[in-house]
């Protein structure tokens, strides 16, 4: 579920996997914040290291600056709430990642 706090923000829930091969954002996740996108990041899970890498990359995949983005819930679960600048394409492109394919 994607809520808007404003009509300046957006609040994307997002499962963060650490370890992963590489970093990669796509795909759906039925978590407890509602359906979230997928986030696989390199950093392991330790002194906050995935969750800054899982904040640089959606902020890449969305196409925003990554001091846009900031963590509003779960800095030390895989289940994070993350804000990012409302807009239409930004909106867009959580919906594809969300529900298509993903970045490479």
């Amino acid at each position: 579920m994607v809520s808007g706090r404003s009509s300046a923000d957006l609040s994307v829930p997002v499962r963060v996997r650490p370890g992963a091969g590489r970093d990669r954002v796509g795909g759906r996740y039925e978590g407890p914040h509602g359906p979230a996108l997928i986030v696989a990041v390199s950093a392991p899970a330790v002194d906050g290291k995935a969750t800054e890498a899982a904040r640089r990359a959606l902020a890449g995949a969305l196409a925003v600056r990554a001091g846009d983005v900031t963590l509003r819930i779960g800095a030390t679960s895989r289940d994070k709430v993350f804000t990012v600048p409302a807009g239409e394409d930004v909106r867009a492109r959580l919906t594809r990642l969300r529900d298509g394919a993903g970045t490479p």
